[in-house]
């Protein structure tokens, strides 16, 4: 019988996979359809605003209900949320789908990060296991916009048509149903009874503590990456005249290289503290931040993506990694829901000011400016040392 921890990471490639599929998709269409960049950056932007909201409720309803039922469902509004873009491709539906799709997918990781961390039997098995774990969304960053890309290109009549378009929403629409195949065997844990003074805590208790404030510091800047990357990659390539298959391509192997990392980083987690590994990546995502838009061919483009790949796949282990040390056990569910609100709502406006921004100064900028930014944040990962260690 395939071990919990196999099936976890099968149902969330599955799911992931459906909403990162969408998040080519819909914006290859509504560049189609000549919206501009700033619309783009408010659809990319609504994957994430569903997740701001519902972030610190969906930690508490997991603590409540476990596993199965919040997957349950994670997938039935996964599968409606791209099903309607299947039937109504337009712009509105589109930003409808990307709320669902975005919803149900950071619902699932809660759920699935919340079983996994309490299965963990100490520090080095929990590295261990959010390693593994963390090999699900690099493969579905790959397969759902290689998936979408190649529907987009050889589904219809000509490129990017609307059966195109639709035959790739469809496929992302039954993706889900798989992800409920893998997880439905998977044992629930015992539900835990609450803290005592559960009542009395607030979320933004957990904020007094400085090291959880520098995480999500840090936690946020190395995300700003992921965003811009995704974000600017389909308006380069739309630009640069490449295909979506090529564009979806350019953005799985970044995808892939994450995941190669991530099957070699528990080896690598051994000999290195999280503080290290995170303020190393910081330093080398600003070097390929700043000749990432210099490149202009889809092979160069290609290379700084593995590379960026390789860079990012090992910060989200160690963030975890380093949340359940430095957060009381009975608040850990809290800290994955303010972890996660903070990176969405960073989701949602850095798309914005990514569209904005490079509206007025250009695209080779944006990758400046953020690049930047995270070189000089690289301090405030070298100073989560002193618990880290301990």
């Amino acid at each position: 019988m395939m071990p919990p921890l196999l099936r976890l990471i099968a149902g969330q490639i599955f799911l992931h996979a459906c909403m990162t599929g969408m998040r080519l998709a819909t914006p290859l269409m509504a560049l189609r359809d000549e919206h501009s960049a700033l619309s783009v950056g408010v659809l990319l932007a609504l994957f994430s605003l569903t997740q701001v909201f519902m972030a610190i409720p969906a930690g508490r309803y997991t603590d409540r209900h476990g596993l199965k039922k919040p997957m349950r469902l994670s997938v039935a509004v996964a599968a409606i949320g791209a099903g309607l873009s299947a039937v109504f491709p337009v712009f509105p539906m589109l930003c409808l789908s990307a709320l669902l799709t975005g919803g149900a997918t950071g619902l699932a990781v809660i759920a699935l990060q919340r079983h996994v961390g309490r299965s963990a039997r100490d520090a080095d098995h929990l590295k261990e296991s959010f390693s593994w774990l963390a090999i699900g969304p690099a493969v579905s960053n790959f397969m759902g916009p290689m998936a979408a890309g190649l529907m987009i290109d050889h589904a219809g009549q000509v490129a990017a048509d609307d059966t195109g378009f639709r035959a790739a929403f469809a496929l992302m629409c039954l993706m889900p149903l798989v992800t409920w195949f893998w997880v439905r065997r998977v044992p629930e844990l015992p539900l835990q009874i609450p803290h005592k003074d559960a009542a009395k805590h607030r979320i933004w208790d957990l904020l007094h503590e400085p090291l959880m404030r520098r995480l999500l510091l840090v936690n946020w800047m190395l995300s700003s990456c992921w965003d811009v990357h995704t974000f600017v990659v389909p308006i380069l390539g739309h630009e640069r005249g490449f295909s979506a298959s090529v564009v979806g391509f350019i953005l799985g192997a970044f995808a892939v290289a994450s995941a190669l990392i991530r099957v070699v980083l528990p080896l690598v987690a051994k000999r290195m503290e999280e503080f290290r590994i995170l303020t190393i990546a910081m330093v080398l995502a600003a070097v390929i931040f700043a000749v990432y838009p210099l490149t202009q061919t889809a092979v160069a483009m290609g290379m700084c993506s593995v590379l960026l790949g390789l860079t990012l796949g090992v910060v989200q282990p160690m963030v975890m990694s380093t949340l359940h040390q430095i957060t009381p056990h009975h608040r850990q569910g809290e800290a994955l829901g303010l972890r996660i609100m903070t990176v969405n709502a960073s989701s949602v406006l850095m798309p914005m000011l990514f569209g904005m921004a490079g509206a007025v100064v250009g695209i080779a900028p944006v990758f400046w400016m953020v690049g930047l930014v995270v070189g000089a944040g690289s301090r405030s990962a070298w100073y989560l040392r002193p618990r880290v260690e301990h």
